[in-house]
């Protein structure tokens, strides 16, 4: 006879037995009813989101059971490790589980937060896998004292990838990450600026020369489109200044032309273009150069552009503030791209409205809304948890931790 899951791939059961199912009830072992919990979270549009939230809610210890088993099936690890997926508690037994693919393990270091990043760097078999080191060394979140002991793990051969914020030969920078701080850029005056902000786009143009090279020559595209950028009263429609039609002028003889100077009427000084008008005649390159170097106004523009090698420039600004990240995470129509890159800048993650932002915006992607719940204030599940914006997984486990938090404020 087949097995539960096996029915379940096949579309065998009936609905009210899928029901069961996706919340855990069918009277089957735990590590069958959890691969079907999985499968149903993966493949099943009608019953994923109530699989999702048993999986997320499931007894720990038959978690830890399954997480621990090089016997469980890859399906399970793989979501078990994603970063969308990732319980606190089950992470050790997955970085060490021989079952568990490196690939996995890297993925998962190149978008981990800092407790995530913490337990790699202590575990045995995370500083055997080459890979995995080379992607946690290029975390934003990782402290320079981690950076060397990631060093002694990895052939001597290969380089060392400084921990972002830091430099070595600063006074001052080595005793500021000893303390987990990232080294803060000091202010600068208007030429150091223009320097520093220079540098920038080299670097940037260098790093993304082959994105810039895919886009060739195309045009600024926000997302949304241009009325619903800017209203449809902020881009009126003007006629190019020219100069009056004039009546024929008579070209008199020479000998009159020694007598009289033809009058010559002055030329009308061309309209200022605003901020649209000017992006508007950028080529990709032009853009990522007024991303970096333009100021608040044209940024707004700019994080909008559907170009996303543009779009990602804004976040490496030298001069962006965090009122304007602060925006741009509760903006709906940007790239998912700019979503996904603003949780690993650790100065953004440093701003509580900003992981807020994230987590209640209706565009941010799934895995990484539920992955920055964890942080959010009680006050702010609770609005989450009312917000017909977003998807009803978030709604739901919002409230479930909110409830879980007072319980938790009230036992003390």
């Amino acid at each position: 006879m087949p097995s539960m899951i096996d029915q379940i791939r096949a579309s065998k059961l009936p609905s009210n037995m899928m029901q069961f199912a996706a919340r855990g009830a069918l009277q089957v072992p735990a590590p069958e009813n959890i691969e079907i919990l999985v499968y149903l979270a993966r493949h099943n549009k009608v019953f994923g989101e109530t699989a999702r939230m048993t999986l997320a809610g499931w007894d720990e210890k038959s978690s830890l059971a399954a997480a621990s088993d090089p016997k469980t099936s890859r399906e399970v690890l793989a979501y078990f490790i994603s970063p969308g997926n990732l319980r606190p508690v089950l992470l050790p037994a997955l970085l060490e589980n021989p079952s568990v693919s490196e690939s996995e393990l890297v993925k998962l270091a190149m978008s981990a937060m800092r407790e995530t990043v913490e337990a790699m760097v202590k575990s045995p078999r995370v500083q055997s896998l080459r890979k995995v080191l080379e992607a946690l060394q290029a975390s934003p979140y990782i402290k320079k004292e981690e950076v060397e002991q990631l060093r002694k793990a990895i052939a001597p051969e290969i380089a060392v990838v400084p921990a972002p914020g830091s430099a070595p030969d600063e006074p001052g920078a080595v005793a500021a990450e000893a303390a987990g701080d990232a080294v803060e850029p000091e202010a600068v005056g208007a030429a150091d600026g223009d320097v520093a902000e220079e540098e920038v786009f080299s670097g940037y143009l260098k790093e993304h020369a082959d994105d810039i090279a895919a886009e060739g020559e195309k045009p600024f595209q926000p997302m949304g489109g241009i009325v619903e950028l800017l209203g449809p009263d902020y881009f009126p429609v003007t006629q190019t200044a020219e100069a009056p039609a004039e009546a024929p002028v008579a070209v008199p003889a020479p000998a009159a032309v020694a007598k009289a100077a033809i009058p010559v009427k002055p030329s009308v000084p061309p309209k200022r273009e605003n901020a649209l008008q000017k992006i508007s005649h950028l080529d990709v390159k032009g853009r990522i150069q007024l991303a970096l170097k333009g100021n608040k106004e044209e940024r707004s523009l700019l994080i909008r552009d559907g170009t996303k090698v543009v779009a990602l420039a804004v976040l490496e600004a030298p001069k962006l503030s965090d009122g304007e990240v602060e925006k741009f995470a509760s903006q709906k129509n940007v790239l998912e791209a700019v979503l996904r890159q603003i949780p690993l800048k650790r100065r953004f993650m440093k701003n509580y409205i900003v992981v807020r932002n994230l987590v209640a915006n209706p565009r941010t992607p799934l895995d990484l809304g539920l992955g920055l719940m964890k942080y959010i204030l009680p006050t702010d599940l609770k609005n989450i948890s009312g917000n017909k914006d977003v998807s009803e997984t978030i709604r739901k486990l919002a409230l479930k931790m909110y409830k879980q938090k007072l319980d938790a404020a009230a036992k003390k």
